[in-house]
């Protein structure tokens, strides 16, 4: 009797395992998006590309990307595994101290734009953008627009495994090979 545990035992070890577990596997599920402070804090630890998803409250397709790109699980993981992930808001209004200055937000009547959103977009700023970066902050590329999944997937490994400098995107993408969705435990 001591091997077989009662479907009751069973069932409430269940619940506690799918209770407790649930929210780790889940963190896997979304991808572990940061602020400027905390990355700062974070390349002290671990260097890492960097990927900024520059976005408005107002703006449908950066909500799109949210929805479908982001929550793709190829996207996610790899992205949670090789770069620190920033959502910034480029109407942000507060203060940001970054590469030893200080960023501020720029009224213009009914809405503004922050000065590191222009910064690291150098200066051609549409929504959603994304701003690749290296691991010493320095701006790779800026991407304009919404992104699939397979083609984000494509760009986050372009940038992520050093391929841009050496191998043209092109050449990168008719080469590519996608990955297979990681399967959920």
């Amino acid at each position: 009797m001591g091997y077989f545990l009662s479907p009751l035992v069973k069932g409430g070890l269940a619940l506690y395992l799918a209770f407790f577990l649930s929210p780790a596997l889940k963190a896997q599920d979304k991808i572990r998006w940061v602020n400027w402070e905390e990355v700062q804090t974070l390349m002290q630890k671990e260097k890492r590309k960097v990927l900024v998803d520059i976005y408005t409250d107002w703006c449908y397709w950066c909500k799109r990307m949210d929805t479908s790109t982001f929550m793709d699980p190829r996207v996610v993981r790899y992205v949670n595994d090789k770069y620190y992930a920033i959502k910034f808001n480029a109407e942000h209004k507060e203060d940001i101290e970054f590469k030893s200055r200080v960023f501020k937000f720029m009224s213009n009547g009914r809405r503004g734009i922050h000065q590191l959103a222009v910064e690291i977009t150098n200066g051609r700023l549409s929504y959603p953008t994304f701003v690749f970066m290296d691991e010493n902050f320095n701006t790779i590329q800026p991407l304009p627009g919404y992104q699939d999944a397979d083609t984000f997937e494509i760009l986050t490994r372009y940038f992520g495994g050093n391929h841009y400098q050496t191998t043209p995107y092109h050449h990168f993408v008719e080469s590519y090979k996608p990955c297979k969705a990681p399967k959920k435990p």
